[in-house]
């Protein structure tokens, strides 16, 4: 099923007031009922990132939309790809759902399948595009429906960043800019901004633009071929390689618990962060790491 709206809209129609979790909120959390995935780009068909996607998506009986807008450019999607790209995923059967016109993305008959999916995918790309079409439109709405009857939302590079309440990467004129003109993301993640690719590319440092003008937010690096499952207050690292958390503090598997302050000789709490793996565990509300 394809839905493709050809005019291109050089704004964004506030036509519905969506209940999402407020940016301002300064509690980090989930939905309490729904999951996210978060992918930080790259190769994934080979992990077992999409293979947790479809399983939480219902497996066989999952109904799966994928919305490439991130990608699509004069509003040619390429179908062949993505398809190849889901039969490599063991995800044959989906529903591709794409619009540029936020009007369209404001309408019952848009948004009809995915009132029936139980899985949404968010393909890469510049998130500026996805916010641009559905924040705050009958989708995103929609959307927070999803996660509250227990669906699950995943997406890779701009289809993860696009998850959290700050828009990091959201200008339209070249993705170095950390802070730019789109600074509002769909809020599935409350106070929170998400950056990808952070290892493949070197961006281990480029968070701290964004955390020095806004201290609140939590900072969440994704590296390639590896993900973070959020749900309620917990977030899990699945996949190959690392997350890295800004929250001001240090952990380490080598840390005294009882005196990390002197235990490592450690920079500025401004400047510092840490790695996770896959099957490390972290407590969004308490922004602590939990210890096995």
């Amino acid at each position: 099923m394809l839905r493709i709206k050809m005019p291109f809209l050089l704004f964004i129609v506030l036509l519905l007031p969506v209940e999402n979790i407020a940016q301002e909120n300064e509690i980090t959390t989930g939905n309490k009922n729904g999951t996210l995935i978060a992918i930080g780009g790259g190769e994934i068909g080979h992990t077992n990132i999409m293979k947790e996607f479809r399983k939480l998506a219902g497996g066989d009986s999952a109904k799966i939309v994928v919305i490439p807008t991130a990608f699509v450019r004069n509003n040619e999607i390429d179908t062949m790809l993505l398809k190849r790209n889901f039969k490599e995923y063991g995800i044959p059967n989906f529903t591709i759902l794409h619009t540029s016109d936020s009007i369209e993305a404001n309408t019952d008959e848009f948004v009809k399948p995915i009132k029936e999916a139980t899985g949404i995918y968010f393909t890469g790309g510049r998130h500026w595009r996805i916010a641009d079409s559905y924040l705050n439109t009958k989708v995103h709405k929609e959307l927070l429906k999803l996660l509250d009857r227990g669906g699950v939302i995943a997406g890779s590079s701009a289809g993860a960043t696009i998850q959290g309440s700050y828009l990091a990467r959201g200008d339209t004129k070249n993705n170095q800019i950390m802070m730019g003109d789109h600074e509002i993301g769909f809020g599935f993640i409350s106070n929170i901004a998400i950056d990808q690719h952070v290892l493949s590319r070197n961006r281990q440092f480029d968070m701290f633009i964004i955390l020095e003008n806004k201290p609140e937010l939590l900072g969440v690096g994704i590296d390639e071929s590896t993900a973070i499952v959020v749900k309620g207050d917990i977030l899990e690292v699945i996949g190959e390689s690392y997350v890295i958390i800004y929250d001001k503090s240090f952990w380490s598997i080598e840390s005294n618990p009882f005196d990390e302050e002197t235990y490592k000789k450690i920079p500025n709490k401004n400047q510092l962060f840490y790695f996770l793996k896959s099957g490390d565990k972290y407590n969004l509300r308490e922004r602590k790491v939990i210890r096995n």
